[in-house]
């Protein structure tokens, strides 16, 4: 078991902020898109799907728009998986791997308010 002393190695750390950074980047981004990847058009309530109310038409994304997320998932593909296969979860006890990788989350999380200032 680990405990709430937990030490991470500093590239660990930096890793696992980036992380939620770019994570919490790339929601940010998808907010502010169309809620439709290609041209739809909306609908009124009652007329499909009543529990979401009227719905307006979406001019869809751009390609430029489809591009940034694109590059988005990648760099989230790619800093999910040097967080998960850094060499020291190989340290951690395996009936600690999940209250470690808990902890490290917890203690690399980022505020929210931060993200939008710096975008």
């Amino acid at each position: 078991m680990t405990s709430n002393s937990e030490t991470f190695p500093d590239d660990l750390l930096q890793l696992q902020e980036r992380l939620h950074r770019a994570r919490a980047e790339h929601g940010a981004f998808l907010a502010g898109l169309p809620w439709s990847v290609e041209p739809v058009v909306g609908w009124a309530r009652g007329e499909k799907y009543s529990h979401r109310g009227d719905v307006p038409d979406s001019p869809g994304w751009s390609d430029e728009q489809k591009e940034t997320v694109d590059r988005m998932w990648a760099e989230l593909r790619e800093l999910s998986i040097a967080v998960v296969d850094h060499p020291h979860w190989a340290m951690v006890p395996r009936d600690g791997l999940v209250e470690a990788r808990m902890l490290l989350k917890k203690q690399t999380r980022i505020d929210a308010g931060e993200v939008a200032e710096a975008a």
